[in-house]
């Protein structure tokens, strides 16, 4: 009996030619039969990556609307009163999201469902912003974006759908670091801001990485992200000079941090799956030591201290992206993988010009910039050939060196 369409579950391709060798030796030696091996290779498919024209168009479509709609409420369509209007974008953000989910139950095209819930959580910040607008409340206070975030989330959660998910998670990102700041903006409070992000969502990942593996997916893209943030800005010279003016909203900020972090170590005890949130964990702490090392404020010279504070902040950021990139390719995320090397080049090349072009001018700070490049893609290679021989002793890890 072939396995029915609700039972096929995609996997990444590279565990589905491993499963299929795995079967034919299996086969040979006897251990099950050719049909049962058959049975078993029709309940995976390729994780297909690939994203049709249609379905581009469809998202960006939506996307157009949803911001139009916003827009709309923006500028204020003064030929109607503000109840008329409320009602009527109240109306629209309903329309749209009943219509999804009626689509959704009767298993209409996957990218045009998509589509209409995209359109119904960006309605949903339209309906925010109009009703902020009726009540004579600022557009711009975060508070907004914080009912926008949690109606969008709400909205993915319940329906696990993940375009407003999406669009919860960046309306969430945005008011993570604009309610905190919004009294005393400081270096060392975005620092810290970026590192709690950084476990928080790390810690998420690990939370969805068995029911929801796309949602996982978005929170490890996030708290990756968060973390490279994190060192870059913490490395850049007397970030924590000024005073931190300690608030409320940052104090929960760190403490939601922490409670997520607690929640992933009681739910998942593997300590492979921990070692994430706690990584997380290092780079709050050392990009927070990072921020308050003070060094001179003089940019025309650079002395032992300045020297030593950019090889500590290079070193770290090496250590951390070569950590990245091990991650990524644990868990099949090249996203990860890419993020983390570009975010060398940028940070390495910032480094370079920001502390060691005062003394190292002209064409000798393209070759200490090579230099340091050239070393850090040998730490990455390395790190690769040993992660491919300890996840496939039988691989040669030379292979693919040289493409």
């Amino acid at each position: 009996m072939n396995a029915s369409v609700d039972t096929v579950r995609p996997v990444p391709p590279r565990q589905l030619t491993w499963l299929r060798g795995e079967l034919a030796d299996w086969t040979s030696q006897g251990l099950i039969s050719d049909e049962q091996a058959a049975r078993i290779s029709t309940r995976y498919r390729p994780e297909s990556h690939h994203v049709g024209v249609g379905r581009v168009l469809l998202y960006l479509g939506g996307g157009f609307v949803g911001i139009g709609l916003i827009w709309l409420v923006a500028a204020n369509l003064d030929q109607l009163s503000p109840l008329t209007r409320f009602v009527a974008v109240s109306a629209i953000w309903l329309a749209l999201l009943a219509g999804a989910e009626a689509l959704a139950a009767r298993r209409t095209s996957p990218p045009v469902v998509g589509a209409l819930r995209l359109l119904a959580a960006l309605g949903f910040g339209a309906v925010v912003f109009q009703a902020a607008q009726s009540l004579q409340v600022p557009a711009f206070e975060p508070r907004l974006l914080a009912v926008w975030a949690v109606g969008a989330l709400l909205h993915g959660y319940l329906t696990r759908a993940y375009l407003p998910f999406v669009v919860g998670v960046a309306t969430g990102v945005a008011w993570w670091f604009t309610r905190p700041l919004w009294e005393e903006p400081s270096g060392l409070a975005v620092v810290l801001l970026l590192g709690a992000g950084a476990v928080l969502a790390a810690s998420l990942a690990v939370l969805h990485d068995t029911r929801l593996p796309s949602f996982a997916w978005t929170w490890r893209t996030v708290g990756a992200a968060m973390a490279l943030l994190t060192l870059f800005v913490a490395a850049i010279p007397d970030v924590g000079s000024g005073d931190l003016t300690w608030n409320a909203w940052l104090v929960a900020a760190l403490a939601a941090a922490g409670a997520a972090l607690v929640a992933a170590a009681v739910v998942d005890r593997s300590v492979r799956r921990l070692l994430e949130p706690a990584g997380a964990v290092v780079v709050l702490a050392v990009g927070t030591g990072l921020a308050l090392w003070q060094t001179g404020t003089d940019t025309t010279t650079v002395d032992t201290s300045d020297w030593l504070h950019a090889a500590v902040s290079v070193g770290v950021y090496v250590v951390l992206a070569v950590a990245l990139v091990a991650l990524g390719t644990l868990r099949d995320h090249t996203a990860i993988t890419w993020m983390a090397m570009a975010g060398l080049v940028v940070f390495t090349t910032f480094q370079s010009f920001a502390v060691f072009a005062p003394i190292v001018t002209g064409a000798w700070l393209f070759v200490v910039l090579g230099t340091v490049f050239l070393g850090t893609g040998f730490l990455f290679d390395r790190a690769r050939r040993e992660l491919t021989q300890a996840l496939d002793p039988d691989t040669d890890p030379s292979r693919g060196a040289d493409r």
